[in-house]
């Protein structure tokens, strides 16, 4: 790539990313997109509730999306990563880890979060898989199968409540004693959910697909998949270290329009918003893209 001024910088090449560049594609603003992929849901095997594509592969849905952004002919890809960026609106400059600098007007950060999964042996190598975080997402496909929740905070009673919509044999595992109150415990109970508060040696399972929990005593609890909202954190650091609000739950704090509290800088995606789902990302691009070019079109 010899050019190294743009319109437009999108950091992140997932769902959001493409979307805002299909946008900006059209509306012919000369676009970078910079991807390290690297995106979270690799190892889910399908995708669903999002409309046209429900039960593709997200590797499927991505490639798509590329391979139709890729025909307008203002829009660029480069694989690399963004480890810093400085300026202000109409003036930034990039840099990334290959050692490129790379000047915009715009910034769009499209670049998701990073799971912080609890250190249970067997547990990485199934999210996704069969330990999953959305029951919009997934619970369909496990509908009235053996299910656990591991979770062990003041959410617990709520996750396990939505959980009872899809299913009814239903455990919740603390991992050890439970740390909400002992009236939310009952409700739980009431609600005809078991509560296992024994330590868990590992998640049991075959290639990713869940099979049982063990726990630290020897014994096995045997479900077909486990919900968990794990922490997390951004899954790049560079727009808080460029200003951007972050809000209390770890989000980049932007306004309807995407716009985050620096000028210039907008952030799209699973970056901004709990509401994690293909669908929501590409609305989220869109929408940043289609204010992006309104901010070039009126400065």
């Amino acid at each position: 790539m010899e050019k190294n001024e743009f319109e437009v910088i999108i950091i992140g090449g997932s769902y959001s990313g493409l979307s805002a560049a299909m946008t900006l594609g059209r509306a012919i603003r000369s676009t970078l997109i910079i991807d390290s992929k690297q995106p979270c849901n690799s190892q889910t095997p399908h995708a669903h509730n999002f409309i046209t594509q429900d039960g593709f592969s997200p590797a499927q849905i991505a490639k798509a999306a590329k391979d139709q952004v890729a025909v307008y002919p203002t829009i660029q890809f480069m694989e690399d990563m963004v480890v810093s960026a400085i300026g202000e609106d109409f003036n930034f400059t990039v840099t990334t880890a290959k050692g490129l600098q790379i000047s915009a007007k715009k910034l769009l950060f499209a670049t998701g979060i990073e799971d912080q999964l609890p250190d249970i042996p067997g547990l990485s190598a199934c999210w996704g898989i069969s330990v999953i975080h959305c029951p919009y997402c997934h619970g369909y496909e496990y509908k009235d199968q053996p299910m656990g929740i591991l979770s062990n905070d003041e959410n617990t009673l709520d996750f396990s409540k939505l959980i009872s919509n899809w299913n009814k044999d239903l455990r919740v595992f603390t991992n050890g004693a439970p740390k909400f109150s002992a009236a939310q415990q009952q409700e739980i109970k009431d609600l005809k959910v078991k509560l296992i508060e024994k330590p868990i040696a590992s998640i049991e399972h075959v290639a990713g697909k869940l099979t049982g929990i063990r726990f630290s005593d020897g014994t096995i609890e045997e479900i077909d998949a486990l919900y968990t909202r794990a922490p997390f954190i951004q899954h790049c650091p560079v727009p808080e270290e460029m200003g951007c609000e972050i809000d209390k739950r770890g989000y980049i704090l932007t306004d309807d329009f995407k716009k985050t509290t620096i000028p210039g800088i907008y952030a799209a995606g699973d970056n901004i918003s709990p509401m994690r789902s293909i669908a929501n990302a590409v609305a989220a691009g869109s929408i940043a893209g289609a204010r992006i070019n309104h901010e070039l079109i009126t400065a």
